[in-house]
């Protein structure tokens, strides 16, 4: 963490991308994933998300969040490791009891001063808060200076993600029967997003594949417009593979991206999701809240 006494912890959940982490340093807690016969794995660690999509014609695993005690090993880890400070950086508490967990374990971790940031937002966009507190304590902004910074940021951090399939969204119970039917039938895409409490919300529709990439982009604008320049991540999963796709309908709709960040889908939201996704991320230069 290039000299730093403040470790930075996060969710398997939050999709940084995975060179990101290595070079920062970033400690990651895995989600858990399970199987009706027993099978328990750690996502991103013992299965990949091309193992879920293999077994998923054959069975919907499960998901949950990091045990209490993954968490707390994360926090005394660092601890021993000679870190004064660390933060927990969670995917939205509105879908996830992970951040609750988190601020229960590091209410009760002595010798380290610790803090949970809750990014109300799931994916590469929870990423990129994750990034952007990494990038703060490396320029030298203090703790207590950088969870200010980073709370501010969430509240103008948004994701955006549509899938091909809606079959999992509804087996997840993420929609309803009705929407899952109707959208099935009509072939109409929704563009869901994290609100302000970080709960799915349909924030748009659109009739076709094509069409919904093109609206995905278009939803980004209104918060483009509010900023001076922003940072924009693409998410795929591999069935979907289209950052360069993406990365060209962003160019001809924003014109005040600073940074493009590409990052594949972790394997626990594939359960909820399924195979074909892809997402957006978009948030303002951290500089200017700090």
């Amino acid at each position: 963490m290039r000299g730093q006494k403040t470790a930075i912890i996060t969710d398997s959940g939050t999709d940084v991308p995975e060179a990101f982490v290595r070079s920062h340093g970033i400690r990651v807690v895995p989600l858990n994933i399970s199987y009706s016969n027993g099978d328990h794995y750690r996502a991103g660690v013992d299965i990949s998300e091309k193992d879920i999509v293999d077994r998923l014609d054959v069975e919907v695993p499960t998901t949950s969040l990091p045990s209490p005690e993954a968490i707390l090993g994360a926090f005394e880890q660092a601890r021993d490791e000679g870190c004064d400070s660390a933060v927990f950086v969670g995917i939205s508490s509105g879908l996830s009891a992970t951040c609750d967990t988190a601020r229960l374990v590091a209410s009760h971790v002595e010798g380290i001063r610790t803090a949970v940031v809750d990014t109300l937002s799931i994916g590469v966009a929870a990423g990129m808060v994750v990034m952007a507190v990494a990038e703060m304590l490396e320029e030298g902004l203090a703790f207590e200076q950088t969870i200010a910074a980073a709370e501010r940021l969430v509240e103008r951090t948004k994701v955006f993600f549509c899938v091909k399939d809606l079959t999992w969204l509804h087996k997840g119970g993420r929609i309803d029967q009705m929407t899952y039917r109707l959208g099935s039938m009509l072939n109409v895409k929704p563009i869901i997003w994290c609100d302000e409490e970080g709960h799915y919300r349909t924030y748009k529709k659109a009739r076709g594949w094509d069409r919904a990439l093109d609206q995905l982009v278009r939803c980004l604008k209104p918060f483009a417009r509010q900023e001076q320049e922003v940072r924009v991540a693409v998410a795929c999963t591999s069935a979907c593979d289209c950052f360069d796709a993406m990365d060209e309908r962003i160019g001809r709709e924003l014109d005040n991206v600073c940074e493009m960040i590409h990052s594949h889908i972790s394997a626990a939201l594939v359960v909820h999701t399924g195979p074909e996704l892809v997402g957006l991320g978009i948030q303002p230069d951290w500089h200017a809240l700090a």
